[in-house]
Order: structure tokens, then sequence, then C-alpha cells
């Protein structure tokens, strides 16, 4: 059984904020605002996949909804300033919401005689701090846990049989232990029963042709069944 998040589906500002980030248009469209992309690759899995789809297209610089409560950059350098009374107006309003559809998601999993493997859908900047990322694809595991590791090496395999041709990564460009949504949640869930996968996409395909993106969620998607299908 999947499911299917997306933390950094967009860029919108909620009405009540939009003095705060009215300065901040260029912060808002760049990576630093949200994941190009990643809406259309959770649209498209939840689809593929039969699976339920819990998102957001709510900007990250109001608060990051792939970090941990105690994370020093769950807050954009815009919103850490804000009040205590108005940062927990924002924690109540969107990052706790977002954390209890995925538990409740988590939770109704139970019981069905499989493990879940939930899959958080990310994009990233070719370029980061002044150096090109040579990752095409990156699948972010952590490889303590067996289950995880097995799973993404089958879709990394199925995942070259259909495009030979892209930098496939396990654990790049970020770790898969680093703190996010996945990691925090495998502190609480068995091995056994729950399975937390990144999937990072390299933004340069976002921008192409839209029929060529398309291609490339179509062969993403399909290796992930051919993963889950022998697994």
């Amino acid at each position: 059984m999947f499911l299917v998040t997306c933390e950094h589906g967009g860029n919108r500002v909620p009405a009540e904020y939009a003095a705060l980030f009215a300065r901040h248009r260029r912060l808002l469209e760049s990576h630093r605002g949200w994941d190009p992309g990643s809406l259309d690759m959770g649209r498209a899995f939840a689809l593929a996949l039969a699976a339920p789809l819990i998102a957001s297209d709510v900007t990250r610089l109001l608060i990051d909804l792939n970090r941990t409560p105690r994370s020093r950059t769950r807050y954009s350098i815009i919103t850490r300033s804000l009040p205590k009374e108005q940062r927990l107006e924002v924690e109540l309003g969107y990052y706790e919401p977002h954390l209890a559809a995925v538990m409740d998601a988590i939770t109704e999993s139970r019981g069905r005689g499989r493990p879940l493997i939930h899959l958080g859908m990310h994009t990233f900047t070719p370029v980061f701090n002044g150096r090109v990322r040579r990752t095409d694809v990156g699948l972010l595991y952590d490889p303590a846990r067996e289950l995880e590791r097995r799973f993404c090496e089958r879709w990394r395999a199925a995942l070259r049989e259909r495009r030979p041709d892209l930098a496939i990564h396990s654990n790049q460009p970020y770790r898969g232990t680093s703190d996010g949504l996945t990691t925090m949640l495998r502190h609480s869930r068995a091995a056994a029963t729950y399975l937390g996968i990144e999937l990072e996409v390299n933004q340069r395909f976002v921008l192409r042709p839209r029929a060529e993106w398309l291609q490339l969620v179509d062969a993403l998607t399909d290796s992930c069944r051919a993963a889950a299908s022998t697994f």
C-alpha cells in the first residue's frame, strides 16, 4: 500500500500573510519558495498507484512542512522573526493539519497485512551554491532500514531499464536520514510496517517542454509500480 505526500507543491501565500511577503516575489518564485513539478508528480503517482495524496500548495517560506518541529529551518528568513503567537498561528493553521492528515493515513493503513510505502515528492534546483548537481533522479531512504534499501534498489533498476539516460543516485542530492517528515515518522514506526522514501527530481526536467516532462513522470510512476510488483 502506498501513501503519497507533497510538502512543497506550490508557492501560494495565504491572504492573511500577503503583506508579509509583498517584497519577496523573487524569493517565492525560486527553489526556496517551492518545488516546481512536485505536485505534478504527486498527482501522477497517486493516480498510478491508487494511493491517497496529501499535498500542500502553500509556500515553504511560510513554514516548511518537511521539517521536524525542532528544526531551525522550519521557519524561513521571512517568518522566523515573527512574534511567538504568530508563529504558533502558522503552525496550527498549516503545519499541524498536514502532519495530522499524514498520521491519520498511516494509522488507517494498519492491519492490512502489508507495509506502507510513503513516497514524498520533491524536486531540487540544478545549481546550488554555484555548483552544478549531476544527479537527475535521487531516491532518498535510510540505509539501515532493509526494506527501504531493497525497494529503492528495485525501483532504481526498473527506472534504469526505462530511462538509461538518467543519472539515478541513492541518497543524493540529500541524505535520506536528514531532518524531514519521513525521518521523523521512522522514529515511531517499525521498519517492517513503514517505508519512508523521498523522490527527488532535478528541476531542469521541469523546464523542458511539457511533453518531455510528462514522459519522465510516466517513467517514474511505471518503474515504481514495477518495483512494487516484485516487492
